[in-house]
């Protein structure tokens, strides 16, 4: 009898267990859990900061699942996540026509910095575009690291390759599959160029001994960030109003002002900044 109670235990934990197992964090302690799908402003504390205002107000516990803006559509389209946060405007578009994704709504932007050592020696400093500094960085085949990952940052990349006339390829280019920040550190150690966005620089430029911010200000490079809800998720109601919240004027102010009290400076611009480079 013990035994059967220990396993029957065992087994009505299963489903917990398996949940934590798909969480790369999980926030609250609600009695309904909402999954989100993102990648750096999960990795960068925004998310959370978020999900703590929302499960304030609703009996719910949010789960991040980390994953790039490819990865997390691809979890939206197959219904293992409710929402998504990702800035991938034209597979996003792709996935309202197509009729798995709904509720897209801008949330705010960033932009991508190219950075490379401080002896430039591709000199990209005086590059006219995100495209010529990137047709610098292989005329000198100087070392450059892509996250080769399908990332929101990865389309980015191959569209400024393909801007430049180049498919990049060579010991110069590494591709090292991994997140912005621990990508960003390894060009950091090995004195590589990389494209990293504006929000993961702030927070992680005290630990970059190496690079610096050597190339923006293409409008090409700013990145806007849209929230959708899944068709196919079990908790599209909330998923509507996590997303309802992330564009009320609570939730902008928390977008605009993330990162001031840690950094100095904010780590995201709003919607309303965003919508003039929104497409």
């Amino acid at each position: 009898m013990k035994k059967l109670a220990v396993t029957l235990a065992l087994v009505l934990c299963l489903p917990v267990i398996a949940l934590a197992a798909d969480c790369t964090a999980v926030y609250g302690d609600g009695s309904t859990t909402l999954k989100l799908a993102t990648g750096s402003p999960g990795e960068l504390g925004l998310l959370e900061e978020l999900a703590g205002a929302f499960n304030a107000e609703h009996d719910t516990t949010l789960c991040w699942v980390k994953a790039g803006s490819g990865k997390s559509l691809k979890l939206l389209h197959e219904g293992d996540v409710d929402l998504v946060m990702v800035h991938a405007p034209a597979a996003e578009k792709k996935a309202v026509q197509e009729g798995w994704a709904g509720e897209r709504t801008l949330i705010g932007s960033n932009e991508f910095y190219i950075v490379g050592p401080e002896n430039d020696p591709a000199d990209i400093a005086s590059a006219a575009s995100a495209a010529d500094a990137y047709a610098r960085i292989a005329s000198a085949q100087a070392l450059f690291f892509s996250r080769g990952d399908n990332s929101g940052t990865h389309k980015k990349e191959l569209a400024i390759w393909k801007q430049a006339g180049v498919a990049p390829k060579g010991a110069w280019y590494t591709v090292t599959g991994d997140f912005m920040q621990a990508t960003l550190l390894r060009a950091d150690a090995e004195k590589g160029y990389f494209m990293t966005d504006s929000s993961t620089w702030v927070a992680t430029k005290k630990e970059v001994h190496n690079l610096k911010v050597l190339f923006r200000g293409d409008i090409f490079l700013v990145n806007t960030y849209h929230a959708l809800l899944g068709t196919k998720g079990h908790n599209a109601a909330l998923a509507d109003s996590f997303i309802k919240m992330l564009g009320s004027d609570k939730g902008q102010q928390m977008v605009r002002d993330y990162g001031k009290d840690l950094y100095g400076e904010g780590m995201y611009n709003d919607a309303e900044y965003a919508a003039q480079y929104d497409h």
